[in-house]
């Protein structure tokens, strides 16, 4: 079994530096378990804030070592949900998409790792003020909320800040990562490992309807973008700053670039929209992936997915490729 080691791994107590997003409605128990039973750590999405499903796909988890991640803005609507979620005894709580400080006390007293996710260097700054342990970097090819930076030039400076500013907090590069060279670039990029989403998202133990995963394997990287409209059809308040990234479709095609006629009608399109979500309806809902759509062209189980991953990377890390140095 191919394994690379390094303070990520030792840390969380893997075997390899991969972990699994917590993406709402699709990174369940199952999900989590599988990922950390392959030698990763998987996270569960909490989501919007429904402690029964939470509390279900714990059981679903059963007793496997994941961790948890949840929607910040949204969790300090009721932050009970993470008091209940620490009951669980998570090896780690992801904090996304706003302050993580009304949290961080109640994090460290249940033992567990913090990371932070961050889209900007002042989200970084903040990671590195609160203490977080993990930082990810996201970049704005990652399927779901994110923003404007991309991960080829933010992974790295973010790697520079935190051996200036902290040079204990582990970096996770996070947008775009689906495969071997995306993990092995990541390292390269000075990461310590990588937060996988769109990959995870097209596994077969991810909660996901079936139209969707054959919609991820018939879309390339140019197939997504970056719009509010399905923030606006589910009437959630998302902060400024941050848009999700989904499959151009049909109900992209009517609606970004009219999100005021969109809000004008949402007496109507809101529950369209909710009903060809629970549907599975691949055209006129939000599919929620991101640009590796381009690198997947098959549904996997998530533990083939990381030895190929791992195995690729290796491989990459150590032949370079093919690339000849020469010095003159």
């Amino acid at each position: 079994m191919t394994m690379l080691a390094n303070r990520l791994t030792r840390s969380l107590n893997i075997r390899h530096p991969i972990v699994s997003a917590p993406m709402a409605f699709a990174g369940g128990g199952a999900l989590a378990a599988a990922v950390s039973r392959a030698g990763g750590l998987g996270l569960i999405g909490g989501g919007y804030g429904d402690p029964t499903w939470l509390e279900e796909q714990f059981n679903v988890a059963n007793d496997q070592r994941v961790g948890l991640g949840f929607i910040t803005w949204s969790l300090r609507k009721s932050p009970s949900m993470l008091t209940d979620a620490l009951r669980r005894r998570p090896a780690a709580v992801m904090l996304s998409f706003g302050d993580p400080r009304p949290f961080v006390s109640e994090i460290r007293q249940a033992g567990a790792i913090l990371i932070c996710q961050c889209q900007d260097l002042d989200h970084v700054a903040d990671a590195v003020d609160v203490g977080a342990d993990i930082i990810v970097a996201q970049g704005a090819e990652a399927g779901g909320h994110g923003a404007l930076r991309g991960a080829l030039t933010f992974v790295p400076e973010v790697a520079d800040f935190l051996a200036k500013h902290s040079q204990n907090a582990i970096l996770l590069a996070a947008g775009g990562i689906a495969d071997g060279r995306g993990l092995a670039a990541a390292l390269m990029l000075g990461a310590d490992g990588v937060l996988v989403g769109t990959r995870f998202w097209a596994s077969k133990e991810a909660l996901v309807k079936e139209r969707h995963h054959t919609a991820i394997l018939e879309t390339n990287g140019d197939g997504t973008l970056r719009t509010r409209v399905a923030d606006i059809a589910r009437q959630l308040p998302w902060p400024p700053g941050f848009t999700a990234r989904i499959r151009r479709n049909a109900f992209t095609d009517r609606w970004d670039g009219r999100e005021e006629l969109l809000k004008q009608n949402l007496a109507v399109e809101g529950p369209r929209y909710r009903q060809a979500f629970m549907e599975g309806d691949p055209d006129n809902t939000g599919v929620w992936f991101g640009e590796a759509a381009g690198l997947i062209q098959s549904i996997e189980p998530a533990a083939v997915i990381i030895e190929k991953m791992v195995a690729d990377a290796a491989l990459r890390l150590t032949e370079h490729n093919g690339l000849t140095i020469s010095r003159v």
